[in-house]
């Protein structure tokens, strides 16, 4: 039943989207969960007030242009109301961006379908400030976009409370799922896997415990629950043992997996189960939705949510991103052995504990200030606006250290009053242990935006711009274009590229308004990497300069 009203939400949302967009209007949003606003009559109720709650999706009168061809009733119908909230459920992942980052180092540009800029985005830390114990801290700024006088570039920033020490957390009960199908016998797969778990079975501690599933035509449990202590060589040796076999039954790794967590459940534990995989299914189901279904009970009942991490140089991104998604989890992805010490030594920790469940986040604009916004990325999280406190709706889950960052376009109106409030930014969580629900909000004001993007705002702020700019001008390109390195033409603001858009809805997708161009991008990301001597920064320069090189 939750994942049918989440459902029968995208596809409302989907629809109104694909009608607005049909009837030509810039960035407006829709009734139930859009992410555009657009002008509104002057008489129209305001923004959310400090310290009030998100508001519902106000009425408003038709925007000028909006009307659209259709019957109704035998009538013209009109659009939808201008929407001036924006919802999403909090995504922490990141594969988006390693495998993007994989492709351009093999001289291939990525196919839009599989970029994401909130991944992008989330690639790089930020230094938010953190709250004391569970949930979240909520920072809101903004900068002039730069290349265009009129937009501005708002930065909605959440984070969590910084790990506590190893020694501190609750013990961990972690099975790993690993593919060892005949795909994963190329270079950097099945190798690469092996050696991640050796790495993060050095990392855990003695009273955490690791079984091990193995998944070719047919699944097969290698080692049961066991507790690491004095068995760290046994988990070694049946790493060591895995070798790829045929083809890929991901349906029956998934379901024995999870029937391997259940049975090795530890109480007072934090039960994972980590997939390991190309994800290139092609024996038993392949679909997403009916492998969860599969092990739903598991996901519900005992709270085991699904940690993966994708390897390979083709890799089953919407497969993998699908699963995750639907499962409570996250995606990480890696490519060399640098990588995956990031992900089992820093990433994973920190998601074996949780800090938030069912986080959603839901950002108000006034619509006396704000002509038009757009959010960047999110388009497989969008909530619908109704939904942000039905705590029955799948939102995000987070653990200890996590920054989350959504960056929106934003266009005040002409003669919007000086110092008027743009924006309130309200995240919504569930207590991982009680279910307890809370808030926090964080309002900004126009003054907050005056400032230019490269010379005024602060170093992190400007790395997730670079690296929203360059996710944004990676997918306009179109998909014929992804894999052979041509011309796009995305230099500027102007190009509009018909892509996949939001659930396939294939929308036109316009570059993000005030965009620079790939030349001036490349620039910006190299003076970053100079300036910062951060080595994520450096391999941000290196793979915008590698797209332009391709012919971005």
């Amino acid at each position: 039943m939750r994942d049918e009203r989440r459902l029968r939400g995208r596809r409302v949302r989907t629809g109104l989207l694909a009608a607005v967009l049909a009837g030509g209007v810039l960035l407006t949003g829709c009734t139930g969960g859009g992410d555009g606003g657009q002008a509104a009559p002057d008489n129209a109720a305001g923004g959310a007030r400090e310290g009030a709650p998100a508001p519902a999706a106000p009425d408003a009168a038709k925007p000028e242009g909006s009307e659209q061809d259709g019957q109704e009733n035998g009538k013209r119908g009109a659009a939808p109301p201008p929407d001036y909230l924006s919802t999403f459920a909090l995504d922490v992942d990141t594969a988006s961006y390693g495998y993007a980052r994989r492709t351009l180092e093999n001289g291939r540009m990525p196919q839009p379908s599989t970029v994401r800029p909130e991944e992008f985005v989330n690639s790089f830390r930020q230094d938010y400030e953190r709250p004391d114990g569970n949930g979240f801290s909520v920072s809101v700024d903004g900068a002039r976009a730069p290349a265009g006088e009129d937009w501005s570039l708002m930065r909605v920033g959440l984070a969590t409370e910084a790990p506590e020490p190893s020694s501190e957390r609750p013990p961990a009960a972690l099975t790993f799922v690993i593919d060892v199908s005949g795909s994963m016998g190329e270079p950097d797969r099945l190798d690469l896997a092996k050696k991640s778990l050796g790495i993060m079975t050095d990392q855990l501690r003695p009273d955490d415990s690791v079984s091990i599933v193995t998944f070719s035509d047919e699944s097969e449990t290698v080692l049961p629950m066991t507790r690491l202590g004095e068995n760290r060589g046994r988990v070694r040796d049946a790493v060591e043992s895995l070798s790829p076999q045929a083809s890929t039954n991901l349906d029956a790794g998934i379901q024995e997996g999870y029937a391997a967590a259940v049975e090795g459940r530890k109480k007072g534990a934090t039960n994972r189960v980590v997939l390991l995989s190309d994800a290139l299914a092609n024996t038993g189901d392949t679909d997403a939705d009916a492998i969860l279904e599969k092990i739903a009970t598991a996901r519900r009942e005992h709270g085991i949510t699904l940690f993966g991490v994708g390897v390979g140089s083709d890799y089953g991104d919407a497969l993998m991103e699908r699963l995750t998604n639907k499962g409570d989890g996250h995606t990480s992805y890696v490519s060399d052995i640098e990588q995956a010490r990031k992900v089992f030594c820093d990433e994973l920790p920190a998601h074996i504990d949780l800090k938030a469940r069912d986080a959603k986040a839901q950002v108000a604009f006034d619509r006396k200030t704000v002509e038009q916004f757009r959010l960047i990325g999110y388009d497989n999280r969008r909530v619908a606006d109704d939904d942000f406190r039905d705590d029955s709706v799948d939102g995000g889950e987070v653990g200890p250290g996590h920054t989350v960052t959504a960056l929106y376009a934003v266009r005040l109106k002409e003669g919007a009053a000086a110092g008027g409030e743009v924006a309130k930014a309200t995240v919504r969580w569930l207590d991982p242990k009680t279910r307890k629900a809370s808030e926090e909000s964080k309002s900004i004001r126009s003054g907050a935006l005056d400032e230019s993007l490269w010379d005024g705002a602060d170093r992190n702020f400007q790395v997730a711009a670079v690296a929203a700019y360059f996710a944004d001008a990676l997918r306009t390109k179109s998909p014929g274009e992804g894999s052979s390195g041509g011309s796009s033409g995305v230099e500027g603001s102007s190009r509009s590229d018909r892509t996949a858009g939001p659930e396939g809805t294939g929308a036109r997708r316009e570059p993000l308004p005030g965009a620079p161009g790939f030349g001036e991008l490349t620039e910006r990301a190299q003076e970053l990497a100079d300036d910062m001597e951060n080595k994520p920064v450096r391999d941000l320069a290196a793979a915008v300069a590698q797209a332009r090189d391709l012919g971005a």
